[in-house]
Parts: C-alpha cells; structure tokens; sequence
C-alpha cells in the first residue's frame, strides 16, 4: 500500500479490507498494454530516452508472460494489479522501472485499463451474439415450412410460421450488436494523461497512447476523464438487455420441451435428469440463462448505486466498479455460448405444431377479414366472427368445421369459398406485408440477416 504520507504500517483487516489485486489482476493484459503505450510516448516526446523505454517495455513483456505461465507472484501487499506488476518491473529492470509512472496517476491508469478490459469485452460479446443468430437463422432456414401458433397474452392467436418466430429473436440479437458497436465508439477514449484529476505538467501526447491501443479518441476534461465511469455502466445495460432477449428465448424453450406442448425435443448434452423421477429431461440450461439474468440486472444496478453520490472527481468508492463488471462479462459470455449451442443442437417437432394449431381457432381473424372483404365494416365483422367462434364451442367443432349455413346464420355474404381461407396455410401464405410472417417476408428476412453474418 502506498503510505508515503502516513506512519506505520495499515492495520492487516484495513488492508485485506482494501486490496483489490484478488480480482484486478484479470486487467494485467490491460495494464502492460497501456504502460508500454504510455512508455513509448514518452521517449517520443522526450520526458524518457528511446534506451529507457525500450527496456521498460522489455520488462513489461516479461512480466506479461510470467502472469500467463503462472509463475508471477501476487502480492496482497502491493494491493493492485497496477502496483504489483510496477513492484516486479523495478525488480527486472531496476531504477528505470521507477520512470514508467512519470505524467499519470494510478487514477488515469486504472480508468484507461477498464476502458481497455470494456472494449475487449464488447467485441468478445458482439462475436457471441452473432453466432446465436446464426444458429436461430439456420434453424429458421431448416423449418421453411413448418406452421406453428403464435400466441399473444400466451393464448393462441394466428398461425405463424417456426421461421418468423426463431427470426424475431435473431433480429433482437441484431439490435444488441449494434447497440454494443455504438457504444465501443464511447468507451474507446484514452484518459491517460488526466494524471489525478487536473492534468499533468509533462508534455505528454494523448493521442499517440490511444493511436497505439486503438482507441478513437482523447478526453477532453481531466476531472471527467477520471471519475467517468458511465461507459461501464452502459456497457452494461447493453449486457443487460442482451440477458433479456436470452431470458425471452430460455422461456421460450422451456414452454415449447413442456409435455403440453411438446414442439420440441431437449437434447441431452443441453439437459438434466430428476434425483427422484426418471422420466424427467428438464431444460436446465436454459432456466438457468434465465435465472442467471437477474444477477446481470443487479450488477448494473449496484454500479449505478455507487456511482450516483460521489462527488469529483476519483474516490475509493470506483473501485467497486469492477467485479460487477466482471460478473457481467462471465455471465453474458457463458450465456451466450451455452445458448449457441443449444439452439443449434434442438429438434423441433412439426407434427406437434400442426396439432396445435387447431386448438384455439387461431383461424378467427381470417374469417373477420374475409366478412371485411365482402363490404362488412371490420369491427363489425371482427364480432360476427367472435360469435361464429361462440357457435363452434358451443357445437364442439373447428371453425372450419361449421356447415355454411351456420355461417351464412351469422353473415350472409359468407359463401363457400370462405373455407379455402380458414386453413392455417393459406393464413400465413396471405401475409407478405413487410416483416410478415408470409413466405415471402421470411425470406427476405433470412436475406438480409444472411448479409448481416457475412464476415
């Protein structure tokens, strides 16, 4: 711990209490990469010799592949990542490791590492959501055909195809790797050289750090640059609607493996079986993606917690911003992968659909739009119908099961083509508007998604 200021030694709760070095040391990789960055500019800018920096950034190598071997050694003592590897590079190089620190703060370091850890983990988890989508479209392209009910307030509503119902959440996906694309364009800004908040008497050059790490921009305000931790938290909000859509489809195929549905068929590698009843196969994976979105919401909210009191500009409490983000990337990585898979690997059951699609009268709206069609204004034709579905649970029968006179009894512009339209094929083939659920529409759709995952 640094004590420049203070005698004696911490007290040893104060400094298990404050050490972060158990869990920062995941941004070692970010760390030797801004510290080399930052040693390279300064013998450019002439605060170092080109000697100098060319052995710290020798020495910043070396103790990047000790980490990676697993003989560096940690020291609780040192408190931090960023200390510890600066402790060891002193060790190999000797007084010059001292210089690497000149112009930056522990303050400017640490936010430019967790921008780096951020970005890396953006990029990570807009690779993931793309192969989700890719394994929905390729079931969507293996199922061009297949007719399913699609239901709203979870009651069956109008027959759709499997396709559409897959493409609504690959477009969902869509809409998470653009949000996350535009935010890396918010977290890829270099601080260093904000120093501890006010700047630094140095002749640093910003823009040659971020230049070599990547990054598309420079701060504009020390006292932001260092306390800003806003692009952690959207980072992960675009995390956390991600787990939302990867909730939606757990529920999805949690409710389509029930036996009352029985669309499809778990695969084993992606189940579990019951301590006590062996016939059971349960959906475990994706309830627990499900369950595991909830710890993705509250790290989010824990961060926006601590952050929404601090006054400028770095204060103690930012180092709790990091394990909630780690949390976040494990779970969001893990879920997507694991879902990848899952989709790819799941067997639908066509046959099952198919039979309940004639549960329900999911062919209710063809029969009002076909009274439409014949001059009936539609909300009255929308009641006409309700009532010719009152008649046909009264008489236990289909829709399409109703003798023309008992439909010509409710409306008598029904005539007998009427029933050519009240089959779930011809419902869905008749919805080619954009974004429909007609033929049509669902290869467009599949088109455009297929242009998208071009690499």
């Amino acid at each position: 711990m640094l004590r420049a200021r203070l005698r004696g030694e911490a007290a040893d709760k104060v400094r298990a209490f404050t050490e972060s070095v158990s869990y920062d040391r995941r941004l070692y990789r970010q760390d030797i990469a801004g510290s080399a960055a930052h040693a390279a500019m300064l013998a450019r800018q002439g605060v170092l010799s080109g000697e100098e920096a060319d052995l710290l950034r020798a020495g910043l190598k070396q103790i990047g592949e000790e980490i990676a071997s697993g003989s560096f050694s940690w020291s609780e003592e040192q408190e931090d990542v960023h200390m510890n590897i600066e402790r060891r590079l002193t060790e190999i190089v000797g007084e010059t490791g001292k210089k690497l620190h000149t112009g930056r703060s522990r303050n400017d370091q640490v936010a430019l590492d967790f921008r780096l850890f951020v970005s890396e983990s953006l990029e990570r988890w807009m690779v993931l959501a793309r192969e989700l989508a890719a394994s929905l479209l390729a079931q969507a392209e293996r199922y061009p055909d297949v007719l399913m009910p699609g239901f709203t307030h979870m009651q069956a509503a109008q027959p759709v195809s499997l396709a559409q119902h897959l493409l609504a959440y690959a477009w969902m996906l869509k809409r998470d790797v653009e949000r996350m694309r535009d935010c890396a364009v918010r977290v890829r800004v270099s601080p260093l050289g904000a120093a501890a908040l006010a700047g630094t008497t140095y002749p640093l050059a910003p823009e040659h750090v971020a230049r070599e790490l990547g990054f598309e921009g420079v701060f504009d305000n020390s006292m932001d640059a260092v306390s800003d931790r806003d692009f952690a938290a959207e980072a992960m909000f675009c995390a956390s609607l991600c787990m939302t859509h990867l909730s939606r489809l757990s529920e999805d195929v949690i409710l389509w493996a029930n036996a009352a549905f029985s669309f499809v068929i778990l695969p084993d590698a992606y189940s579990t079986s019951s301590s006590i009843m062996p016939q059971k196969k349960n959906p475990d994976v994706a309830e627990l993606v499900r369950g595991k979105t909830g710890r993705v919401y509250g790290a989010l909210l824990g961060l926006l917690t601590t952050l929404k009191g601090l006054p400028m500009t770095y204060n103690r409490d930012l180092q709790e911003d990091k394990e909630p983000f780690f949390l976040v990337d494990d779970t969001l990585s893990r879920s997507l992968e694991v879902m990848s898979g899952l989709i790819a690997a799941l067997r639908f059951r066509p046959e099952q659909m198919r039979r309940a699609l004639a549960l329900g009268y999911v062919n209710a709206t063809e029969l009002a739009d076909y009274m439409a069609s014949r001059g009936v204004p539609f909300r009255e034709a929308h009641a006409l119908a309700g009532k010719a579905v009152a008649l046909a649970e009264e008489k236990k029968l289909a829709l399409e099961d109703l003798s023309l006179e008992d439909l010509r009894s409710i409306c008598r512009l029904v005539e007998e083509d009427v029933y050519a339209l009240l089959t779930p094929e011809a419902a869905v083939l008749r919805r080619q508007s954009p974004g429909g659920t007609g033929p049509e529409s669902v290869r467009r759709q599949i088109e455009k998604l297929r242009l998208w995952l071009k690499p």
